[in-house]
């Protein structure tokens, strides 16, 4: 039977009601800064945001809109040379003490030194579910992209396109994992001289400052929760790429080559620190 243009134009209208921006994104449009008092700024169209960090304040936005579930692309370049104690954060939370939350946070080091990618995963509250990475580039000298693919069977962590962690969702073993509560997008930059830099050894060298990252060509491709819907993308989910997406042989290839050149610390295989039994995920497959 075929559908008449008006009905084709309700279709549509209910679809874009579930699913969020497609297209490329905007800061202007499509973020807050939250706090920083003035040390946070939008440019070239709204296409960059610069965060910045001196020893009153850091600085820091969230979006908009929350999600529910859906896929995160944003270009970042680091603080360059002495970024000890300086922590730049790209990462989606729900609020409250039972929040989720999803985590890529860079930790910076001296001059010459890697940083440290920090990845975590949060449901219902509980994380300690920590991989740290270095990078096999330097993520100051220019920019480059950091996503996160999250739907309802996984959570993949990716840098440039290659995946470099992914999350399963092992409910039905009793591990929590994000499927119910929304998330916003965050980025902030701020000192963290206690913990960050070689176990807080290192301190930040304030004449170097302000500090500044920057943020580029945000995009969310997500599900924006209705009023009749809080929980899914609806009819519209069969139609979206990453709502089903799981990585295939070659992709588990390149995340396997990251993990095993380029992974520093691995909460699965921390025998110290889970004395009692590891995590149920970390012998799921």
């Amino acid at each position: 039977m075929a559908i008449s243009f008006g009905a084709k134009l309700w279709l549509l209208h209910v679809l874009l009601s579930f699913v969020g921006p497609v297209f490329a994104g905007n800061f202007y449009r499509d973020v807050d800064i939250t706090w920083g008092d003035g040390r946070a700024s939008v440019a070239d169209g709204g296409q960059v945001l610069a965060l910045s960090l001196d020893k009153f304040s850091g600085s820091g936005f969230q979006s908009k809109d929350e999600y529910q579930f859906g896929r995160i692309d944003v270009q970042l370049k680091l603080v360059p040379g002495n970024s000890a104690g300086t922590v730049a954060t790209l990462y989606m939370s729900s609020q409250g003490a039972d929040h989720d939350e999803i985590d890529f946070e860079f930790l910076g080091n001296l001059t010459g030194e890697p940083y440290t990618l920090h990845t975590n995963v949060f449901a219902q509250g509980k994380g300690n579910r920590e991989q740290q990475f270095h990078l096999w580039f330097d993520p100051a000298a220019d920019f480059h992209t950091y996503s996160i693919v999250w739907n309802p069977q996984h959570i993949i962590f990716s840098v440039d396109g290659t995946p470099i962690r992914d999350f399963k969702n092992h409910e039905a073993a009793g591990v929590p994992f994000p499927t119910s509560q929304p998330m916003r997008v965050y980025g902030s930059l701020w000192d963290a001289e206690d913990w960050a830099t070689q176990g807080g050894r290192v301190k930040t060298d304030w004449s170097q400052a302000p500090f500044a990252v920057s943020y580029k060509n945000y995009n969310a491709d997500a599900c924006v929760p209705s009023s009749s819907s809080s929980s899914s993308c609806g009819a519209a989910s069969s139609s979206i790429s990453w709502y089903n997406q799981e990585l295939d042989s070659a992709e588990q290839g390149r995340m396997k080559w990251v993990q095993d050149n380029y992974m520093i610390y691995d909460y699965c295989k921390d025998v110290e620190r889970f004395p009692q039994g590891m995590p149920a995920e970390c012998s799921l497959p």
